[in-house]
């Protein structure tokens, strides 16, 4: 009797190893992984009790860099978008169904002004700044770079507490800003058109202290100031 070559058992599709989706399409691994981590860093923020929202993010392309579809975009992938900024949450199903349906690739941007604020300067001058900080025991908070700049987040202050502040100081150098009330961060990894953002003190408590941007203002206006290369700040 000859040999009968029996016919390719094929399992039910129910029973074949599910690959992972996103939207329906199949995505590579790094950029699962990249979604992955937007998500939950906007879930670990809004837990923080910083209202986070989705901004706008990086594409690539001819009429521009930017989601928002300005192809003189100053800022991309770093701005409020859609929803706009006054939409920003902590409610951890809003925070879920926007990271992880309505816009996975979106930066993550914290409203500042609540429960969290920032000072930010340029990066050398952050080095400076860190550096002194750490030979005078000062302790600071959560510290996050961008390629060009250095943010020191701080406890939430007004306009009038910062402008009675800076009426105090000989001299600020315009180098620095305030992210205050109606403000806003992108927080990491959220990737922008300048560059990855990320943690160079990152938020390791549920609630990480902050602190008051008085006990700091002097030391970066110093640090914004100083001479580059020097050794110390310039008191």
């Amino acid at each position: 009797m000859p040999h009968q070559r029996l016919p390719r058992l094929s399992w039910p599709s129910t029973f074949r190893r599910a690959r992972p989706r996103w939207g329906g399409l199949r995505l590579p691994g790094a950029r699962r992984r990249a979604r992955a981590a937007l998500l939950a860093t906007a879930l670990a923020s809004a837990a923080r009790g910083w209202p986070v929202v989705p901004g706008a993010y990086g594409v690539p392309g001819l009429l521009g860099c930017c989601s928002c579809g300005d192809p003189c975009c100053p800022s991309p992938g770093a701005h409020p978008h859609d929803p706009p900024l006054l939409a920003a949450s902590t409610d951890p199903r809003m925070v879920a169904w926007w990271w992880g349906e309505r816009s996975p690739e979106s930066s993550v941007l914290v409203a500042t002004g609540r429960t969290v604020c920032g000072v930010s300067l340029p990066a050398e001058a952050g080095v400076r700044a860190l550096e002194w900080f750490r030979l005078h025991g000062v302790p600071i908070g959560p510290v996050l770079a961008t390629p060009t700049r250095y943010v020191l987040l701080v406890a939430p202050y007004t306009l009038e507490e910062l402008g009675e502040l800076l009426a105090e100081q000989a001299w600020v150098p315009g180098s620095l800003r305030y992210h205050g009330p109606d403000g806003f961060l992108v927080l990491p990894p959220s990737r922008t058109g300048a560059g990855p953002v990320r943690w160079l003190r990152p938020p390791v408590e549920e609630r990480p202290w902050l602190p008051q941007v008085a006990t700091l203002l002097g030391a970066l206006i110093a640090a914004s100031t100083a001479t580059s290369g020097g050794s110390r700040l310039a008191f």
